[in-house]
């Protein structure tokens, strides 16, 4: 291949030969450095012209930050990354390590925390120095086992997923080899729908109103005449909710896209009722920010209304919300699913038995009027007869 004639720049050790561009094979400068480190003679690539946007005065900057070693030379790069890539290759992935690697690499967010404390509890003391890549189908049967033992389905499920994120995890940064099967997690039945009893939902109602903190009544009302989740009620502000035409901005919702809900006259009441502050949400919390936990004092509350234990202060109140409008038999599942903002019908679908009580209800109903009527007719018909003989 012939050399290609060098171009000399105003810059001292800078030149560059005339090529071709690599996106549009446009002709431009590719700009080369030359200098001496450590008396070693050093002539390098700086950059393209269009490509990388390199002038000679940039590629001056370049060579003098390489002649300081403030930035390593391509060749000391290029033995940095192998160096790199041999020290990945050779690190022993450990489920310890990869959940560190998985760990360090995620925003930390309630949800990542959780995990970590499932990780340190549950997975760190039985499997934590095992290779990620050795683990068989025996090891995370043993560990479900032994943890079905004292913790429930819902935890296990979880403590599963987080092995299963960890093979994904693992497969697409290329560390090291994923789960070449696929784990076993209990079947977990979170059908639950709560429902309160008329006496359990006025002796909810009677301690919210006997109750001194100024958010946590309000907002249990909200989630029982809106069926908000408690975050939606967390992150809720006062430009979400359009008084006039009567509506409910509930914005990045779990099940993703921005929804409106209708603002009913209960829970208008509600919010007309509040203090309005400097803070932009209609529930602050510490110094006007976001509210992020009121369990203490919405729990407080469930006990003094004596409701069970079992019972979700906040959770349970929009399942009630539900079960109340499935129950009546005057509202379709299609409809309580957008009140709900479920992404699917599928969650929804845990209603469908309320509603097909309702409807067995009317349906029992309609045959008693029915019955009735043919009676009323029969019981005339032998009053004519009677008349007649």
């Amino acid at each position: 291949m012939p050399v290609l004639k060098r171009h000399r720049t105003d810059y001292r050790g800078v030149y560059f030969i005339w090529g071709q561009s690599t996106a549009k094979g446009n002709r431009e400068k590719i700009f080369y450095i030359r200098y001496r480190k450590e008396g070693k003679a050093i002539d390098e690539k700086a950059g393209r012209q269009v490509e990388d946007a390199m002038t000679p005065a940039k590629a001056s900057r370049v060579r003098a930050e390489r002649i300081s070693g403030k930035r390593l030379s391509n060749e000391e790069r290029r033995e940095a990354q192998r160096r790199e890539k041999q020290e990945r290759q050779a690190k022993q992935w450990t489920l310890r390590n990869l959940w560190e690697e998985y760990r360090s690499t995620h925003p930390d967010t309630k949800g990542i925390r959780s995990d970590s404390g499932r990780f340190k509890i549950h997975i760190e003391p039985a499997l934590g120095e095992r290779k990620f890549e050795e683990i068989v189908p025996l090891d995370l049967d043993r560990l479900r086992i032994n943890l079905l033992k004292t913790k429930s389905p819902q935890t296990v499920k979880h403590v599963i997923g987080i092995i299963k994120r960890l093979s994904n995890f693992a497969i697409t940064k290329r560390l090291c080899k994923g789960l070449d099967f696929k784990p076993i997690a209990p079947k977990v039945n979170n059908l639950k729908t709560e429902f309160l009893t008329e006496d359990q939902l006025k002796a909810l109602l009677k301690a919210i109103d006997e109750d001194i903190h100024p958010h946590a009544g309000p907002l249990m009302k909200m989630a029982l005449f809106t069926g908000m989740r408690r975050g939606e009620l967390f992150k809720l502000r006062w430009d979400a909710i359009d008084f006039e035409r009567g509506f409910v901005r509930i914005r990045n919702p779990k099940g993703g896209v921005d929804v409106s809900i209708p603002l009913n006259e209960a829970a208008r009441e509600v919010l007309e009722s509040l203090p309005r502050t400097k803070s932009p949400f209609v529930f602050p919390g510490r110094d006007g920010g976001q509210m992020t936990d009121l369990n203490q004092r919405v729990r407080a509350i469930k006990e003094r209304a004596g409701l069970p234990k079992d019972f979700r202060a906040l959770h349970g109140l929009r399942h009630h919300f539900a079960s109340s409008l499935a129950s009546s038999g005057q509202v379709d599942l299609y409809t309580i699913q957008k009140l709900l903002t479920h992404k699917s019908p599928v969650m929804t679908a845990r209603y469908s038995h309320l509603r097909d009580k309702a409807l067995r209800r009317a349906s029992d109903l309609a045959g008693e009027l029915v019955n009735e009527a043919i009676k009323k007719m029969e019981k005339e018909e032998k009053t004519d007869n009677v008349i007649l003989l």
